[in-house]
C-alpha cells in the first residue's frame, strides 16, 4: 500500500512541476515581448525629429521680427 501511495504523490508532484513549468514559459514570453516593444519604442524616440522645437524656434523668430519692426517705427 505505501508503494501506490509513492507513486501517487510522485505523479501529484510531476503535475505541480509541469504547472509551475507552464507559468514560467508564459512570464518569460510576456517579459521577452515586453523588451522588444521597449527597444522599439526607444529606438522610435530616437530617430523620431523633434517637430515642437522647430515650431518654438520659427515662433521665436517671428515673435522677435515683430518686436524689431515696432523700434524700427519709433525711430
Amino acid at each position: 500500500m505505501n508503494r501506490i501511495e509513492d507513486l501517487i504523490a510522485a505523479l501529484q508532484k510531476r503535475e505541480e512541476e509541469k504547472n509551475k513549468n507552464t507559468v514560467l514559459w508564459i512570464l518569460a514570453i510576456v517579459g521577452a515581448v515586453a523588451v522588444v516593444a521597449g527597444i522599439a519604442y526607444a529606438v522610435y524616440r530616437f530617430f523620431t525629429p523633434d517637430y515642437l522645437e522647430d515650431f518654438e524656434e520659427d515662433f521665436d523668430d517671428d515673435f522677435d521680427d515683430y518686436f524689431e519692426d515696432e523700434d524700427e517705427e519709433e525711430k
